[in-house]
């Protein structure tokens, strides 16, 4: 089983809804995200690049690439970065985590993991979210896990579940039967820094 995501950037809309249902699903502490929504045009967000008329914009969700090849879990002198054997799904054991921050600087994408310099925050004094997320810790390295407490239940993840413009397929890339299998086959798509060797397991759908 290798469970990846394909996102369609001809549907993606720019809402942000997939990071504020990641974020609210795993109880996520203020200041961090690990789903970003960015955009590829202007200077800043929301702008397109280009003169009127003729102007260009799109919108790139951002979040961990669950590589087949993880840079991150090569460097981490602990294993607590460490790819799923069953799932292919790069995971983060926060109690063995000792704060290095080896993958963070391994990882090629920037931005996708984050590290929790004090006592995670968060805006509100009871937790949200699913039950069964593990508890922040302070001085270890968080990123998107396709939200394993939710798929290890056979559920999808919180950002595909909630996209309205239903954007993101999710599924395992090994049954050539599933959707999201059918839709890498079929579709022009890219994958980020491809010549980095990693693999990831997030396609963009063109």
């Amino acid at each position: 089983m290798h469970y990846g995501m394909a996102i369609d950037l001809k549907r993606c809309i720019g809402c942000h809804t997939c990071a504020m249902a990641c974020k609210a699903a795993n109880n996520i502490p203020e200041g961090v995200w690990w789903n970003r929504v960015l955009t590829d045009g202007g200077e800043t967000m929301d702008t397109p690049k280009g003169e009127y008329p003729n102007l260009s914009m799109q919108f790139m969700a951002v979040s961990c690439q669950h590589c087949e090849n993880p840079a991150c879990v090569k460097v981490c002198p602990v294993g607590a970065t460490y790819k799923d054997p069953e799932t292919g799904v790069v995971r983060q054991d926060y109690d063995k985590c000792i704060g290095c921050r080896m993958c963070m600087a391994a990882c090629p994408y920037t931005g996708v993991r984050s590290f929790n310099w004090e006592e995670p925050k968060y805006a509100v004094d009871e937790a949200f979210g699913d039950a069964d997320v593990p508890r922040h810790q302070k001085h270890v390295v968080e990123k998107c896990t396709f939200c394993y407490q939710r798929i290890a239940k056979g559920d999808d993840p919180a950002c595909m579940e909630l996209c309205p413009g239903r954007a993101r397929t999710w599924g395992d890339l090994d049954d050539p039967s599933s959707e999201v299998a059918k839709l890498v086959r079929e579709r022009e798509h890219m994958q980020l820094l491809p010549e980095r060797g990693t693999k990831p397991s997030v396609y963009y759908l063109l």
